[in-house]
């Protein structure tokens, strides 16, 4: 793989940066994560978690099975400030613009 290739699109780290890290040390996808942000991005590592394995598996030698997984962040929903102010306990959480979209076959109305 080519040095400049980008290995994470969301922290935009490529092929030699990741590399480098290994060389220092890292043995696991959470070290990576600690020190270079790899996999902290909008797709948490749903893109670059197999291919950080591989290079793990290929520069250290460990068996590409027994490599951990990185740690997932649990899913945010934002919620509305109204329900953080009056410490409501029913609550829903604040609708995306695609939720007030009204479909009518399949189209937009």
């Amino acid at each position: 793989m080519d040095k400049d290739t980008i290995i994470c699109r969301c922290e935009e780290l490529s092929f030699e940066e990741i590399e480098e890290v290994i060389c220092l040390g890292a043995e696991s996808f959470d070290d990576i994560k600690r020190i270079t942000r790899c996999g902290m991005g909008p797709c948490q590592a749903k893109i670059c978690a197999d291919l950080v394995s591989k290079m793990i598996h290929e520069q250290t030698g460990k068996i590409y099975e027994e490599i951990p997984m990185p740690r997932m962040r649990m899913p945010v929903s934002p919620i509305s400030i109204e329900t953080l102010s009056t410490n409501s306990q029913h609550f829903s959480t604040v609708k995306s613009v695609l939720d007030e979209v009204e479909l009518e076959d399949g189209k937009v109305r």
